[in-house]
């Protein structure tokens, strides 16, 4: 095996990591008020809306997100 099949393997492993866990995870159900702001689950912060809109699915603000990704790694 040379080193390109080696990486293509390791990069399919790292692949299916992380699908299995991300399928392993609880849905996640943003929190809002009926105003329509919505809320960090992690901080309870409000998510500012140029970032609900560029994410419509977010259900974390920056710094908690960062904190969550950080946290797999």
């Amino acid at each position: 095996m040379d080193e390109f099949d080696h990486a293509q393997q390791q990069e399919q492993a790292f692949r299916d990591k992380a699908i299995a866990h991300q399928l392993k995870q609880p849905s996640e159900t943003p929190y809002e008020d009926e105003d329509g702001y919505r809320y960090c689950l992690d901080c309870g912060q409000d998510i500012p809306l140029k970032r609900i809109k560029a994410l419509p699915h977010v259900v974390r603000c920056v710094s908690c997100q960062d904190k969550k990704e950080r946290s797999y790694g």
